[in-house]
């Protein structure tokens, strides 16, 4: 591939000092994963704890961020506090545009500020800011006060923590301008144990495309596909949300901690009823012209004679699933209620919904107590859970301060294991489909459906006889995830971007490559990973399934230990494989 500059932005908080670096030699790994991926290898500790000071954040755009259609992510890369090991997740909205035209293709964020902090990131330099006066307020009202006094306009972006994040609680998030987020793994946490309450970006620089023409060309090639085909129009109608009538009706929703793949209320919270009840508007992210992002309307009566207030709430179905059938909730204005109080508290809501289903089960088996929780919970009851959400941010007592820790962590003090529904310690995605599912989730490199798409494995092979191909499929297909993720391209439109359309588009920009050389990367970004992992304590020869995922069946019938283990054997023989040629090589 032809090098290019990458300039990487470095900031220390403990000096309040920054390093602007040009690193030619990272130019092969494109951007996103692998520019992120090999800059935290350079910086991480593996021998010191995940909130330790000297560990990084760093964030990632790619060569195509925001210059053509639904190449709209950042990548993060981190320690996570959930896990110990391996942290990476992906936002969008205006962060990828803001950093482009602030001249940065990467920040790494280090040390620990002296006082609660915030960062003002331009073109021209960085501000170290006094952020005591935010520190305990939550992720609106944070937000509201930076668009009011920083400058930028839509061409910023403003990503910052709740209380949640300040608390370290090990699932908190980074909220992204207020309607995406750095979820999962616990980013949040990160930021809270660096005294960083927020970050800031802005810029208004040119960058000039040198062949006009065969950009022009390909960019309208992809906008044609992205716009007049139905590739993408279930996602701009009714949302992903789309997903949980359709995920239901095959038994393979996730329902009351996946004590059923059936929800009978599922109608009620479906896509579609949230479009034609609550939906109010449609956004999109910087560079995107489908518009995925479904605002609906909360309106809710906070005191006597009609005295109400309207609040916009984004969902999706992640969301449904974590903050709805997962906990037996029949209505949407509960879903927004639980979607509204994770939010501003800044916690990641799948997480924190599978963490409430264990709860919920762990009351009822007697657990824990009333007096412990300091509420009574119930599936279908919000009243109860809002309290548990609130506990966990401000924990009373010792059960709650190893709640936030994550379920995996409770569930091994306090017992009811068996019930307690992780994966490698990562709370369990909204999709129960089959084997391919619970092992992609296992082994993918950041526990999430999005790494591997097993649930996708399982539906094109609803036999789950081929075990070979199904792990094979996997595989093969987190590799090509790493090149989309060099690239920041969103995932949704991956059938769009097909390894000759990826190609065609960097040529354009000036980056000469081929479909082999995307592969190797994409095989190079595996092995990386899969040796940082280890460094950081993942260990395949020490997973566990909880029992429950062969109590309930799935999309494709009952789980069976048997297979699963079979398809964890034949995934440790391929690694092993994979590393061994990275060795002799």
């Amino acid at each position: 591939m032809t090098a290019t500059n990458i300039k990487v932005l470095d900031i220390n908080l403990s000096e309040e000092k920054i390093e602007i670096q040009h690193r030619e030699d990272l130019a092969p790994l494109l951007g996103g994963i692998g520019l992120a991926s090999k800059l935290f290898a350079e910086k991480v500790n593996p021998e010191l704890d995940p909130l330790a000071e000297e560990q990084p954040v760093v964030l990632a755009n790619g060569p195509l961020s925001t210059i053509f259609p639904v190449v709209t992510k950042v990548v993060s890369v981190f320690r996570s506090p959930l896990t110990g090991e391996w942290g990476e997740s992906y936002a969008g909205m205006r962060l990828a545009l803001a950093m482009r035209l602030a001249g940065y293709q990467a920040i790494v964020i280090h040390g620990k500020a002296k006082r609660p902090t915030y960062l003002a990131i331009g073109p021209h330099g960085v501000q170290f800011k006094n952020a005591s006066a935010l520190w305990g307020l939550t992720v609106g009202e944070t937000g509201t006060i930076l668009r009011r006094i920083l400058p930028g306009s839509g061409h910023r972006s403003t990503i910052r923590i709740g209380p949640a994040g300040e608390k370290c609680v090990s699932f908190a998030n980074v909220n992204v301008d207020t309607y995406r987020h750095f979820g999962r793994l616990g980013m949040g946490a990160v930021f809270g144990a660096k005294n960083l309450k927020a970050v800031v970006i802005y810029g208004d620089k040119d960058e000039p495309v040198a062949d006009i023409k065969a950009y022009n060309k390909v960019y309208k090639d992809i906008y044609q596909r992205v716009v007049s085909t139905d590739i993408m129009e279930k996602y701009h109608g009714v949302g992903t949300a789309i997903n949980v009538n359709a995920l239901n009706n095959l038994g393979g929703l996730p329902t009351k901690n996946l004590q059923s793949g059936k929800f009978d209320s599922a109608n009620e919270i479906s896509g579609e009823a949230f479009a034609e009840h609550c939906l109010i508007r449609k956004m999109a992210c910087s560079g995107c012209p489908v518009g995925c992002i479904h605002i609906g309307l909360r309106r809710r009566e906070f005191g006597p004679g009609y005295e109400y207030e309207s609040k916009s709430i984004s969902y999706d179905h992640e969301l449904i699933f974590a903050m709805g059938s997962y906990l037996g909730i029949s209505s949407r204005d509960k879903v927004l209620d639980l979607i509204d109080a994770v939010e501003e508290l800044g916690l990641d809501a799948m997480t924190a919904g599978v963490a409430l289903g264990w709860v919920t089960e762990a009351y009822k088996n007697g657990i824990v107590d009333e007096v412990t929780l300091g509420t009574k919970v119930q599936f279908d009851d919000t009243k109860g859970y809002i309290e548990v959400l609130k506990n966990i941010v401000y924990p009373q007592n010792s059960f709650y301060t190893e709640l936030a820790k994550g379920t995996a962590a409770v569930a091994e003090k306090y017992g009811g294991k068996e019930y307690a529904l992780t994966l490698a310690k990562t709370e369990i995605a909204g999709y129960h489909t089959g084997h391919a599912n619970i092992l992609g989730q296992t082994v993918g490199a950041r526990h999430s459906h999005l790494d591997n798409a097993g649930y996708s494995v399982d539906q094109k092979n609803k036999d789950q006889k081929d075990l070979e191909k199904m792990v094979e499929s996997i595989i093969e297909e987190e590799k090509w995830r790493n090149v989309l993720n060099c690239l920041c391209i969103c995932l949704f439109a991956r059938g769009i971007y097909d390894h000759q359309t990826v190609v065609s588009a960097l040529n354009s920009i000036g980056i000469e490559t081929n479909e082999e050389e995307l592969n190797t990367l994409g095989e190079e970004i595996f092995k990386l990973k899969q040796q940082m992992r280890s460094k950081l304590g993942y260990n395949l020869g020490q997973l566990e399934f909880p029992k429950r995922f062969y109590e309930t069946p799935s999309l494709t019938g009952k789980i069976n230990e048997e297979t699963l283990n079979k398809m964890l054997e034949i995934y440790k023989s391929r690694s092993q494989e994979s590393e061994s040629g990275s060795q002799n090589g």
